[in-house]
């Protein structure tokens, strides 16, 4: 076996050493080798492929300098980006977490000297947002991605078309008003009218009365005087018998009248009172439903699923987790369910879970925000559930149609 043989102890001793990091001022960023102390960095120096690097670097200082930080800073700001995009960190922290692959661009090779230049640079440039504290330099990543802008118009498109809806709504509900408001005259007009055939009836009525003497016109000349007599007995019978007569078919028709009067408008009244009951039934759910629907839905205890693509090579896309703390209302902490690690996710970037039938969930968004409830079937032509909501003030209502995404599955 070779001295310089690769299987010799000594080859093995230093590749053991050189796996590690090693000292910063011993490594060559030009040359891309680190050296383990003072006197193989000497030796390199000295040696003549570093020497032909530095005549290269000699002849454009400014582009090879400006080079290294240009990948510095991409560098940096990646894994920003996919260790900490929602999270305010200390920048030590973030520097060692870089730093601890051993193939990273140097600090030292670039434009700022120290970590605090580098640090108050990103927030002059808006790169992120610098905080300077008793315990050092904090930054927050601001992403300015693609995808991230275009998410953030849809939210805005979100709001204004709510707010639009929100309009036609109010112009549809002043409409109605305008419109019940049109109908009361035109309803107290039918009731004069219905009101008029009794008043009719009673002034008939009023004209017979039992005091009046009623008579027959009988033929004149001889049969008036010769039947006289019988005249007398017929005025007296007739008397006694025609106000009843009278009287009996006016109490009839009125008896009759009334009753179809209070039947009408028993039906009328029933009509109109539940008409009125669902009226304000719907109102009461359109001002609901304005009242609390928004645009951020987290709350704490409820499953989700992680669909933020940028997860994907670190195995947390289309995995579930519990959120255990909402953040400025639109950011969660969340704990997956595999492995307990804790992520920090924008609402944008997760996804209601829909447990199995019976499942508790709780409702995220809409007029019954913030209620639990049973789910009892799923409609997957309409994306969309029925759920009966299990205690508090509207216990044991049954919503028929509930989008996905305004339930969400609770952990027990």
């Amino acid at each position: 076996m070779g001295k310089n043989d690769f299987l010799t102890p000594k080859a093995i001793a230093n590749r053991i050493k050189a796996k590690g990091l090693q000292k910063l001022r011993w490594y060559c960023q030009m040359c891309q080798k680190q050296c383990r102390d003072e006197n193989g960095f000497k030796c390199h120096c000295l040696s003549e492929s570093h020497q032909r690097q530095m005549q290269v670097f000699g002849q454009n200082p400014t582009r090879v300098v400006g080079g290294y930080s240009d990948e510095f800073e991409r560098a940096f700001l990646d894994h920003m980006r996919r260790s900490h995009r929602f999270s305010r960190v200390a920048a030590t922290v973030v520097y060692n977490e870089y730093i601890s692959d051993r193939h990273h661009i140097h600090m030292n090779s670039t434009q700022w000297a120290t970590l605090t230049e580098f640090v108050k640079y990103l927030g002059r440039t808006g790169k992120c947002k610098v905080e300077e504290t008793p315990k050092g330099w904090f930054i927050t990543y601001i992403d300015w991605d693609s995808e991230t802008i275009f998410k953030d118009r849809l939210k805005n498109k979100r709001i204004r078309s709510d707010l639009a809806e929100e309009e036609r709504q109010e112009r549809a509900i002043a409409q109605q008003i305008e419109r019940a408001a049109s109908m009361l005259p035109s309803s107290s007009d039918s009731m004069g009218a219905n009101s008029a055939p009794p008043q009719s009836i009673d002034t008939e009525t009023s004209l017979v009365k039992p005091s009046d003497k009623i008579a027959f016109s009988l033929q004149s000349g001889s049969a008036a005087s010769a039947k006289s007599n019988f005249a007398g007995d017929c005025s007296v019978i007739s008397k006694n018998i025609a106000p009843n007569i009278v009287f009996d078919e006016a109490s009839e028709s009125q008896d009759k009248f009334k009753k179809s009067k209070f039947a009408t408008g028993n039906g009328n009244a029933a009509v109109s009172g539940k008409s009125a009951l669902d009226e304000l039934m719907k109102e009461e759910e359109k001002t609901k439903e304005r009242m609390n629907r928004k645009d951020y839905w987290l709350v704490e205890g409820i499953v989700v699923k992680v669909m933020s693509k940028t997860l994907a090579d670190k195995g947390y896309y289309k995995q579930k987790g519990v959120v255990r703390k909402v953040i400025d209302k639109y950011v969660g902490e969340i704990e997956m369910l595999e492995n307990k690690h804790v992520l920090r996710i924008d609402q944008e970037e997760l996804e209601t879970v829909i447990p199995q039938i019976g499942g508790l969930v709780r409702i995220v968004n809409g007029a019954y925000r913030g209620s639990n409830a049973r789910l009892v079937s799923v409609d997957t032509e309409r994306f969309c559930a029925k759920v009966q909501i299990e205690k508090g003030i509207y216990d044991g209502r049954m919503l028929q149609a509930v989008d996905y995404e305004d339930i969400c599955k609770v952990l027990h």
